[in-house]
């Protein structure tokens, strides 16, 4: 698929990002297995405990505090023999075509390295005041590419039907990732009660959500006859509580929906699928979005 990020001028980097940009790894599948190989070689219980993929970007983006879990650090100095996990993430400003050099000298690691604090957050590993600040740092195009499969609830599905372009979620299709969304209903009770509690005049989001449902209806009609399968629409109708979008049952984002507020306005948190460790939030709210799936109704495409 193409490479979306920015031009030269305008991208910032960390010195990870530009190695890896060298090494044509900067995807999330190609990085994950050149991950697994140095795995291997350091010890095979680390293998497929590579970072999901919105933690990825993070790394790349710098948006992260400290260094990240010791397993990652050393695969990350396997890959990088020249490098320690910390200078990998400091800031370099050389430019993103240019590749920088090691130090010199290498200092001694640390015995310990650093880690973010992670205690209490019941697998949340980001949260955001607004959903414009979280598809700022996280736009569609970097959550959905490569994904395999895709699970969405909420209420009109924007991020999925106006801001990835058609000929992306196509691409997916085809591909053989799957797609679930689950709308509220248009023709419902409580799409009308959403537009009174926020003050919206009558039928406006009855029809963008009938607007959005009709264009992956369409979507769909252009499918291959193998690949339709993937697609599936439903709606339900009750009272709209969360976003979730949950891929490759391994990275979860979700949103309230406030009293008197837009979508746009609430809070987003981000959560990564733990493995070995008890249950998070991660698994509640997957699993709120499988029940809701499972008492929807399925829409003919």
């Amino acid at each position: 698929m193409a490479d979306h990020d920015a031009g030269p001028m305008a991208e910032k980097a960390n010195v990870l990002k530009v190695l890896l940009k060298q090494r044509h790894l900067q995807g999330h599948r190609a990085f994950c297995r050149e991950y697994d190989k140095h795995a291997l070689k350091i010890d095979d219980t680390l293998k497929g405990g590579y970072p999901s993929k919105a933690q990825f970007y993070r790394w790349l983006s710098g948006d992260v505090r400290g260094l990240p879990y010791a397993d990652h650090c050393r695969i990350l100095e396997s890959m990088f023999p020249e490098w320690t996990a910390e200078q990998l993430f400091q800031e370099h400003t050389g430019g993103i075509g240019f590749v920088p050099e090691p130090p010199s000298t290498k200092p001694a690691a640390p015995a310990a390295p650093p880690v973010a604090r992670t205690e209490g957050m019941a697998d949340v590993t980001a949260v955001f005041t607004t959903r414009p600040e979280f598809s700022h740092e996280m736009p569609p195009h970097r959550l959905f590419d490569d994904a395999d499969s895709i699970s969405i609830v909420g209420l009109s599905l924007n991020a999925l039907c106006q801001q990835y372009s058609d000929r992306s979620l196509m691409d997916l299709l085809e591909n053989g990732t799957t797609v679930r969304a689950l709308f509220l209903d248009p023709a419902g009770e409580y799409i009308k009660a959403r537009e009174r509690e926020e003050g919206l005049p009558p039928d406006v989001l009855t029809t963008l959500t009938t607007l959005n449902m009709q264009t992956l209806q369409r979507l769909h009609s252009k499918l291959s006859p193998s690949a339709r399968e993937n697609l599936q629409i439903r709606t339900y109708d009750e009272p709209v509580r969360f976003n979730i979008t949950v891929i490759d049952n391994d990275t979860c984002v979700v949103q309230p929906y406030l009293p008197d507020a837009r979508g746009v306005e609430s809070p987003t948190l981000v959560m990564e699928r733990q493995t070995g460790k008890p249950a998070g939030l991660f698994d509640t709210f997957a699993q709120v979005f499988e029940s809701m799936w499972a008492r929807s109704t399925e829409v003919t495409a």
